[in-house]
């Protein structure tokens, strides 16, 4: 069974930073990319930024550009959301999803992490 566990998230203030952090364990033949999403209650789910399985290609929602870094662990088991700058508008659950063949045979599965939650706040 595949895990996608989140940490990191917490209460901080209007500028401040936090860094999630979003890891995969389990049965992994192979990674498909990863994904950041945030969703307030009542709102739709919003990517918020994106790397390819091979770290090449990254890409941010217009609301995070210049603010949110997406790194990942040289292994690629740990993908980490760098958030600085932050807005009262980024409060919300974040949630990463990824993409996970468990064996050379399987199909590409979704998985997605319970969710850690942001909350800016003064």
């Amino acid at each position: 069974q595949v895990q996608l566990v989140e940490s990191g998230g917490g209460l901080v203030q209007p500028g401040g930073s936090l860094t999630l952090s979003c890891t995969a364990s389990g049965r992994i033949f192979s990674r498909g990319d990863l994904h950041w999403y945030r969703q307030v209650p009542g709102k739709e789910r919003e990517l918020v930024a994106q790397i390819t399985s091979n770290g090449r290609t990254i890409d941010y929602a217009d609301s995070v550009k210049g603010r949110f870094v997406i790194t990942r662990d040289d292994a690629g088991d740990t993908v980490f959301l760098h958030m600085n700058n932050l807005e009262p508008g980024g409060s919300a659950i974040y949630y990463c999803n990824q993409g996970i063949w468990e064996t050379k045979l399987s199909r590409l599965q979704q998985y997605w992490g319970q969710g850690t939650r942001v909350t800016v706040s003064s």
